[in-house]
């Protein structure tokens, strides 16, 4: 499971270093943007990395963020198979799915005691 989260947060890193590239390569620069994009990149990878950091440690407080993170990226690929974009729609609807089902399936062997 943390395997999968830490492939997906290298993947989102690339892609956010990506899109700022594009932007320091296009005619203008917008800030607001390119802001945008460092906050992509850092709570997004970041996100499912410490995700991945906790699943490694034996916690699960990252089942919820990266639960909530393949379900949103499900919805993308769905918009990405509407553009006919399938090289990309189809590895993400894949790894999302395996995440979801993965996430799903990482339950503790029991429930922590007050």
């Amino acid at each position: 499971m943390a395997s999968l989260l830490i492939f997906e947060s290298v993947v989102i890193a690339t892609l956010g270093v990506w899109l700022v590239v594009l932007t320091f390569t296009a005619d203008t620069v917008e800030i607001s943007p390119l802001l945008g994009e460092f906050i992509f990149i850092v709570l997004g990878s970041g996100g499912l990395f410490a995700a991945a950091r906790g699943y490694r440690r034996g916690k699960y407080f990252g089942r919820a963020p990266a639960l909530l993170a393949n379900l949103i990226a499900i919805g993308v690929s769905k918009y990405q198979f509407d553009g006919g974009l399938y090289i990309v729609a189809i590895p993400l609807f894949i790894l999302a799915v395996v995440t979801v089902v993965s996430v799903l399936r990482a339950i503790p062997d029991r429930l922590p005691t007050s």
